[in-house]
């Protein structure tokens, strides 16, 4: 039977500090959140793996790694004021790490049955909550956001997530193709948006944010 707090030790120190990830409170909420709740009856086993976690079929719904997600998570500089959109929650792991962290949480995810399951998952934290819809179409209702993360890679520049974000807010993202993708920080600057790109990294992509192909002559 799988030792899961020695795993979760060992995902910490083995994956997420080895990566220059130091934000003591995040790393604090990743060694104390059992990360096997948030995953399919089955593969409770795979939780603290090296991988993208796939969480359910159809909709291609994955946790990110443990490394990728605690980098863009400190990336994005997350202050305990703060409201923070997640997008593309899946079964709700990482709007759990982020309600550790700020003060309010909206937990985006637009496939039903995943939704359901996140919204079981966070029921203890009363400051996360979550909501059904397009992900590329974000959350306007309970914006503006101080903070967007997304849990997938974009090949586009998210502009209607964009859009929410408060004056001085950030926005944290895989964007790119293939290879070429990169963690990116966008910030909103008096409503000046710009973006530079913080280290390479891989994810699965989010459903919406697919480039459209070029058109040849």
């Amino acid at each position: 039977m799988t030792d899961f707090a020695a795993a979760r030790r060992m995902m910490v120190d083995g994956q997420v500090r080895t990566a220059d990830v130091t934000d003591l409170r995040l790393l604090a909420a990743m060694s104390e959140l059992p990360r096997e709740r948030f995953v399919p009856e089955g593969k409770a086993e795979l939780s603290y793996l090296d991988l993208d976690l796939p969480v359910t079929g159809g909709a291609s719904r994955y946790l990110l790694k443990p490394m990728v997600l605690a980098k863009l998570i400190q990336t994005a500089e997350i202050a305990a004021t703060d409201h923070v959109l997640d997008v593309g929650c899946a079964t709700g792991y990482s709007s759990a790490l982020l309600a550790h962290l700020a003060a309010s949480v909206v937990a985006l995810e637009e496939e039903p049955s995943v939704s359901r399951t996140a919204e079981r998952n966070l029921a203890q934290f009363p400051n996360a909550k979550v909501v059904a819809g397009k992900l590329a179409l974000g959350w306007p209702p309970a914006g503006p956001y101080d903070v967007i993360v997304m849990q997938g890679a974009t090949e586009i520049v998210p502009e209607t997530l964009l859009a929410q974000l408060k004056n001085g807010g950030r926005l944290i993202c895989v964007l790119g193709r293939g290879a070429q993708r990169k963690a990116t920080l966008f910030r909103n600057a008096d409503g000046e948006v710009g973006g530079r790109p913080m280290f390479d990294a891989a994810a699965p992509l989010l459903s919406g944010f697919v480039q459209a192909p070029a058109f040849v002559f």
